[in-house]
């Protein structure tokens, strides 16, 4: 697949004139997304930072923090991504479809459901609160979405809640590869669009 825009999400490259702490959670952040909690170490993050490794902790205490952080942050560009998409002057099914790229984008080689669950057992309640709560303001965006969507008659009168967590759980089919590794559909802009006319198809039905 062709990687023609910027991940969903995920820091720009640029570090150019950055504050260290800014540039410390972009890098664990990509670290964290490519190589998973477990195997990423504090001392990895400051050498791919060029910094000490006391640094790091001066602005994180744990690495379950820096984590913390790091994916709050994440999903926080998200939901402006999200926001920017779908507060678009379009039907709302180009717009799902533009969201749908840009997910699946983001995702691609990442297993999600696995990466989340592998540092789960290292995180304090306090600290999965604050993702889940921070994970629901990205579904709300969506949800919002949907409810306008049903104010227009764009589509019919359903559960918007509903509505945006199956979108996304849809999305996550796109990460499917076969028993020799390949995708059910040739590129992304294709897994895209069968995705959203799937999911529309359900709408409108």
């Amino acid at each position: 697949m062709q990687q023609e825009r910027r991940p969903l999400g995920r820091p720009r490259q640029d570090h150019k004139g950055k504050p260290t702490k800014n540039i410390i959670l972009d890098v664990a952040t990509r670290l964290f997304l490519e190589q998973g909690y477990q195997v990423v170490s504090m001392d990895d993050v400051a050498k791919k930072c060029g910094v000490t490794k006391a640094t790091v902790y001066y602005y994180y205490k744990t690495k379950a923090d820096l984590f913390t952080d790091a994916m709050v942050q994440m999903m926080i560009r998200i939901r402006k991504r999200i926001f920017d998409i779908l507060s678009a002057d379009k039907p709302l099914k180009e717009r799902l479809l533009e969201f749908a790229k840009a997910h699946l984008q983001a995702t691609v080689g990442i297993d999600i459901k696995g990466f989340m669950k592998e540092a789960k057992n290292s995180l304090s309640s306090e600290q999965l609160q604050q993702m889940k709560e921070t994970e629901d303001k990205m579904y709300e965006v969506l949800e919002q979405a949907l409810i306008n969507a049903m104010e227009k008659g764009e589509i019919p009168k359903s559960h918007p809640q509903l509505g945006a967590h199956s979108f996304v759980a849809l999305l996550t089919v796109g990460n499917y590869k076969d028993a020799d590794q390949h995708p059910i559909f040739p590129s992304l802009d294709e897994m895209a669009k069968q995705i959203v006319d799937f999911y529309w198809n359900g709408l409108g039905n």
